[in-house]
């Protein structure tokens, strides 16, 4: 079964992903991720939002995935302890200092390398598999039938479905950077693709449309994808609402409405043109003055898909009733709960349990099964079966929202020394890409040496 994966900009986008549906969620820490103007999670937020992810169900990646200086290290260190010990399910990573970090001292989390680091090919793929990466995030200009190709390394895959595009390719593009210095990669991109920039006499030449895929979600399952990520760590709730919402009725073979996934965001509607391999200019859009207007008209409704919890967690129910007291035994997987409490009396009929047991609503709770074992015939009031039920669910869901930190292991060899022995190393040459002319390292042994044009002249 594919995984929902939504996006958490802030804590009403992860309500409003968590209650329309979603499986997993990825979000940022205050530091180091590809999106640092989004609201993102302090320390004890990211506790306290894995804590109500686990509790529903739902798993949480955390994104450590810009590009880090030498002089970041220490810090960049002290962001991975914390996603560390949020007990988050798993990381997603360009930085190859990141994933060391989390390789040599947190073992257990889940590395997933992430669409910066460009993967759209087996080759890539394999290269990653090699480095000890559970998942890759394709590149979003990855087609489908190389998805196909890709499956066969054995490597986890997670496609985006949904979402916006970049005019150049993922975690290549640095033309933020070049004209004002705010980098992708340094995740502050100032989107200047979107600016009405010419060519040929064709205006916002370089604006892509969305993508959207939940029409073919079936091909996506068949090529090997896994994970289903939506775009929109910056887009407000109701669009992750709408967004999960589509992509989950979609799933489950049940109607959406693309009408309403444009009106909350599109640019001049969508695209499928990375996915079929067809690259052409029909691929272009722009954020009109109408899809702004239609935006506005559906917001109101779109909150209402996340105002009420949402009832996904099957719970077993058991009351035994005796003469001097009850007890309520509720039971979720190998989690257990037992209250104690009540005072039985003899009444003219035996009271109905099932109405009372059953009322789960406001938690993520909902009753699978429910057996009343009372063989005296005895009754409760309908206010201590209630408690009772709210004191058994409160407690099964402290079980599953306990963190469970990701212990700390010390390094058993040190990252050069792994790096030297690297599989990539063992496939072929290497070369080394560099900036400037002075960077390229006396005494090197790389087979070629690429610099920009201006740069270049005779390396030794």
């Amino acid at each position: 079964m594919m995984e929902i994966l939504a996006p958490a900009g802030g804590q009403e986008q992860l309500i409003a992903a968590v209650r329309c549906g979603a499986d997993a969620v990825y979000l940022g820490a205050k530091g180091f991720n590809a999106r640092r103007n989004a609201a993102n999670f302090g320390e004890n937020e990211l506790e306290d939002s894995v804590r109500y992810c686990h509790e529903r169900g739902v798993k949480v990646f955390v994104t450590v995935n810009t590009l880090v200086m030498d002089s970041e290290m220490e810090a960049l260190q002290e962001t991975c302890d914390q996603v560390a010990a949020s007990g988050a399910d798993g990381v997603i990573l360009q930085d190859l200092s990141a994933a060391a970090y989390f390789r040599d001292h947190y073992p257990t989390i889940r590395r997933v390398a992430s669409t910066q680091m460009a993967v759209h090919n087996v080759e890539g793929a394999k290269v990653l598999k090699d480095m000890g990466f559970s998942r890759l995030v394709l590149a979003r200009e990855t087609e489908l039938r190389e998805m196909e190709k890709i499956a066969r390394v054995g490597v986890e895959m997670e496609s985006f479905v949904h979402g916006a595009l970049c005019v150049c390719l993922s975690g290549a593009c640095y033309f933020s950077s070049m004209l004002g210095g705010r980098s992708g990669n340094r995740g502050l991109c100032a989107q200047p693709c979107r600016l009405n920039m010419r060519c040929k006499g064709r205006e916002y030449a370089l604006s892509m449309k969305d993508l959207s895929y939940f029409s073919r979600l079936k091909e996506l399952e068949e090529a090997g994808v896994r994970s289903l990520k939506i775009e929109g760590r910056m887009k407000r709730p109701e669009y992750v609402a709408a967004a999960v919402s589509a992509c989950r009725a979609a799933l489950d073979g049940k109607e959406y409405s693309e009408e309403t996934l444009k009106n909350v965001f599109s640019r001049s509607g969508f695209t499928q043109g990375y996915l079929d391999g067809k690259r052409d200019g029909s691929m272009y859009g722009i954020r009109r003055k109408e899809d702004v207007e239609a935006s506005g008209r559906v917001l109101g409704e779109l909150a209402g898909l996340y105002r009420a919890e949402r009832a996904s967690v099957p719970v077993e129910l058991k009351m035994e009733v005796r003469e001097g007291g009850a007890r309520l035994t509720a039971r979720e997987g190998d989690r257990e709960a037992t209250i104690e409490g009540g005072e039985p009396f003899r009444a003219e009929k035996e009271l109905g349990w099932e109405k009372n047991l059953v009322k789960t609503g406001g938690t993520p709770f909902f009753a699978r099964s429910v057996e009343v074992d009372n063989p005296l015939g005895l009754a409760l009031r309908s206010s201590e079966v209630n408690d009772m039920r709210r004191r058994a669910l409160d407690e099964l869901l402290r079980q599953r929202g306990e963190r469970r930190p990701h212990p700390w292991t010390e390094a058993k060899e040190k990252v050069a020394a792994v790096a030297a022995e690297s599989p990539v190393k063992q496939r072929g040459e290497w070369w080394g890409r560099f900036e400037r002319r002075e960077q390229v390292p006396q005494g090197h042994d790389f087979a070629r040496v690429i610099l920009p044009l201006n740069e270049i002249e005779e390396i030794d």
